[in-house]
């Protein structure tokens, strides 16, 4: 390669600007989680997440030849700060406003989803082009910061239990299981607009946010209907 042509702008591309806008909602999640503003550390993961899901579009759209593996390389360092280390660290503040007496379960759940989430970036990038299935193999890391974010905005959010949810999500993204990629436009548009309305808070009943409590109902059905 020409040093000429080592130039960050011979690299970068719209879609590596999306990813970035990921990185971005990932860095400002954790600045919000470390000032216990937790709510919207959990928002700001799940809009993460949206750009994550959209960068890859958007790379196809414009016809962008990663020729180099610069887009491959900036998603999945942007996927973990966003999906590795903000929702370990929004588990682990979490859990500090419930029970500070399960201190230490709680920061070894929290390492263990940053451990794993490392693991599936990792495993990932090594596969993803010697196997010719279009899925995920292990469960697909943004899936482990929208549940614990769409959990804690349901208002029904238990530490116990979303310790044993995280735990088993964590290995379940190292696991070989198989899950499909979302391919049915009517159930994307109907999470997104879930989405929307868990961001306005409604409706909202008794301090529960319906929305919040759809989503994470969705997710964790495709969390446990590929198992079987």
């Amino acid at each position: 390669m020409k040093e000429q042509k080592t130039n960050i702008g011979h690299f970068i591309g719209i879609p590596d600007v999306i990813s970035l806008l990921n990185l971005t909602s990932g860095f400002l999640s954790i600045i919000f989680a470390i000032n216990n503003n937790l709510k919207v550390a959990a928002l700001l993961i799940i809009l993460a997440m949206i750009f994550d899901s959209i960068d890859g579009w958007t790379a196809r759209k414009v016809g962008k030849n990663d020729q180099y593996g610069f887009g491959k390389n900036i998603d999945s360092l942007s996927d973990a700060v966003s999906f590795g280390t903000a929702p370990a660290i929004l588990f682990y503040m979490i859990g500090k406003t419930y029970n500070a007496n399960l201190e230490i379960p709680i920061l070894l759940t929290s390492l263990l989803m940053l451990i794993c989430g490392i693991l599936r970036l990792t495993r990932y990038n090594v596969i993803c082009d010697l196997i010719d299935y279009k899925g995920f193999i292990g469960f697909p890391i943004p899936g482990i910061g929208f549940i614990l974010s769409t959990f804690y905005l349901t208002g029904l959010y238990n530490i116990y239990l979303s310790m044993i949810i995280m735990i088993i999500v964590s290995l379940l993204m190292i696991s070989n299981i198989k899950y499909p990629k979302f391919s049915n436009m009517k159930v994307l548009g109907f999470g997104l607009l879930m989405i929307v309305l868990m961001i306005i808070n409604w409706p909202v009943y008794n301090n529960i946010s319906i929305p919040a409590v759809i989503l994470l109902l969705i997710t964790l059905y495709y969390l446990i209907r590929n198992i079987f």
